[in-house]
């Protein structure tokens, strides 16, 4: 879990002490929650939007490789054929066409232990990119997502455990 709350410390404007207690809420209350709200609220959407081919190249290029190592290290059964689901989902996000919630959905077969140890490299995808602005916004950007998904992996997990 280290390298994952280290990767949310670094890209998301919020304290360890504050990350540790959103990733124990139930998905309900961290998706309610304001520091949550505020994240997503601070992206610079136009920036996104406007960088959209760089996003997209990135991902076309850096996703292959992540989900054979997903298959591979972290034995996710399910992976996508290609980048471009991804890619489309981010951009539908970005446009507003995606919902966290849809995102949730699709994410619930991965475990916990997968999702967490993923973060990293997939946030790390965007290291190479040079525009610093474009680099950190679309980091922050992923880093958010990336965060409800690990809480709704908690939750289930806790689930599963009752």
């Amino acid at each position: 879990m280290q390298p994952t709350l280290e990767t949310f410390a670094q890209h998301l404007d919020l304290s360890r002490d504050r990350l540790e207690a959103l990733l124990s809420q139930s998905l309900t209350e961290c998706l309610n929650s304001p520091e949550l709200q505020q994240q997503l609220s601070s992206l610079d959407v136009s920036l996104l939007k406007q960088t959209l081919p760089i996003a997209g190249s990135v991902l076309a290029e850096r996703l292959p490789p992540f989900y054979h190592w997903l298959q591979t290290e972290l034995s996710v059964k399910r992976v996508p054929d290609s980048p471009e689901h991804t890619t489309k989902w981010v951009i539908g996000f970005v446009n507003n066409q995606e919902s966290l919630s849809r995102l949730v959905e699709l994410h619930r077969p991965v475990s916990r232990l997968a999702m967490e140890r993923s973060v990293p490299s997939l946030v790390g995808m965007f290291e190479g990119v040079e525009d610093l602005q474009v680099r950190q916004e679309w980091q922050k950007a992923i880093s958010a997502l990336c965060l409800v998904l690990v809480v709704a992996a908690r939750e289930a997990e806790r689930c599963v455990s009752v």
